[in-house]
């Protein structure tokens, strides 16, 4: 019986996804682990390999199609010893179960491709015609809005003239110079109306440029609307002293070139030593139920091109600063080249973000659902403060804590608080 592939699932989160382009071909005999496809995601774009064996019969879904549903049907595969007629009267969609996996790696890099001469780009792909959708790995997009390219103007090699890395890096050696990668207009705000019905009228008519989104944009503006929309915030803030702390860092890098501790791998460690103490806030909200856990997973938000992850240090109470130190510079390595697993993107019960490194004193942090709370850092600054009764000049950080009502109270955040201030305070108590 034919067999049925399906969008796969490759996150928790994800709903919808790219077929960025098929590695398959109709006819290809394919074995279990080979890939079939390359999925762009809302976090990265990942090859997707066979689980079965058998015939690519038939392919339903073209490279470059966006907004796929998983669980949409997008190719068909003959087992072994069935031909095409096997496909009469066969109805999509009615294998038992996808046959298709998401390879270990994510693979953001394109495939290796020669640099493209002036007449093979003429005879291998022509020129888009206006109006018409371009395909281009997300790769070659990103470059191109980099460089302020309209992607629509360079032409492509790789499979059905689509655009890789190498057709936009020869594009920007070649001297080409086009528009912005998006629409800059001046139509009244009637026209914009009229041939944009669902899109937001600009407040005036001046010149615009219209950013396409993509998957992960979309995915932070669906789920971080419905957080605020549906979860009731409230927020708690304390002022830290973080003289010791940066005396004890400061000690310990100089005894060491193995790593190089940040203020922020303190933060991850005091938070997790303080959700320990306060396992009630260490939960997330399961709709009729809360779910406490007892692993201490801290998401912490890295900013990306296009939008930001938030990578997890796994079991983080457990942990010493060093290996939570060298923890996070892999894993924010990782998540700016694009090369995150999903294992070290998804769970988490708390999430860190911190601005202190752009000068920002003081925010409140929007909860990432299924999450019960984030803590938002500031900038260490000196300031007056009063101490034994004299006013003194203390480093003092700004710490916001983010809380869902419905699993937090106010009771439980401010204990939190209270105990991640101790630590930060005294950072010596975290080695006891």
């Amino acid at each position: 019986m034919p067999i049925t592939i399906t969008m796969p699932a490759l996150s928790p989160t994800m709903t919808e996804g790219t077929l960025a382009n098929w590695q398959a071909k109709e006819g290809d005999e394919i074995s279990s682990g080979d890939v079939l496809a390359e999925i762009e995601t809302d976090k990265a774009t990942m090859e997707v390999e066979a689980v079965d064996e058998g015939i690519l019969a038939k392919i339903l879904v073209a490279a470059g199609t966006e907004n796929v549903a998983v669980n949409t049907p997008i190719a068909v595969m003959l087992e072994e010893g069935e031909d095409l007629s096997a496909l009469d009267g066969f109805e999509v969609g009615a294998s038992a179960a996808p046959s298709v996996e998401a390879a270990p790696v994510p693979q953001i890099a394109e495939p290796a491709s020669p640099a493209p001469t002036a007449n093979a780009a003429k005879t291998i792909a022509p020129v888009v015609p206006a109006g018409s959708r371009v395909f281009a790995s997300p790769l070659a997009r990103r470059i191109a809005g980099s460089a302020g390219l309209d992607i629509s103007g360079i032409t492509g090699t790789g499979p059905r003239g689509r655009v890789v890395k190498a057709d936009v890096e020869t594009f920007i050696a070649s001297g080409g110079k086009t528009a912005a990668p998006t629409t800059v207009g001046t139509a009244p705000q009637s026209t914009i109306a009229a041939t944009a019905p669902t899109s937001v009228t600009p407040a005036h008519a001046g010149e615009f440029v219209e950013i396409p989104l993509n998957g992960m944009r979309k995915t932070i503006a669906k789920r971080l609307t419905e957080s605020k929309q549906n979860i009731p915030h409230f927020y708690l803030t304390v002022e830290c002293d973080i003289d010791n702390l940066l005396a004890m860092r400061k000690k310990l890098n100089a005894q060491s070139e193995d790593y190089k501790i940040s203020v922020n791998d303190f933060i991850i460690k005091a938070s997790a030593l303080a959700l320990k103490r306060v396992p009630h806030a260490n939960a997330i909200w399961g709709g009729d139920k809360i779910l406490q856990y007892k692993d201490i997973d801290i998401s912490v938000a890295v900013a990306i091109d296009g939008g930001l992850i938030t990578p997890v240090v796994k079991g983080a109470d457990q942990k010493g600063l060093g290996s939570i130190s060298n923890e996070m510079k892999s894993l924010a390595g990782k998540a700016k080249e694009g090369k995150l697993m999903p294992e070290e993107y998804q769970g988490g019960c708390f999430s860190i973000s911190n601005l202190g490194m752009f000068g920002i004193k003081e925010f409140s942090a929007v909860i990432n659902p299924p999450q019960s709370a984030i803590l938002a850092v500031g900038a260490g600054e000196p300031r007056p403060v009063v101490k034994e009764g004299a006013v003194a000049v203390a480093t003092m950080m700004s710490a916001t804590l983010s809380c869902d009502h419905r699993v937090i109270d106010g009771a439980v955040g401010a204990e939190l608080l209270k105990h991640l201030k101790g630590y930060l305070e005294e950072p010596l108590t975290m080695m006891l």
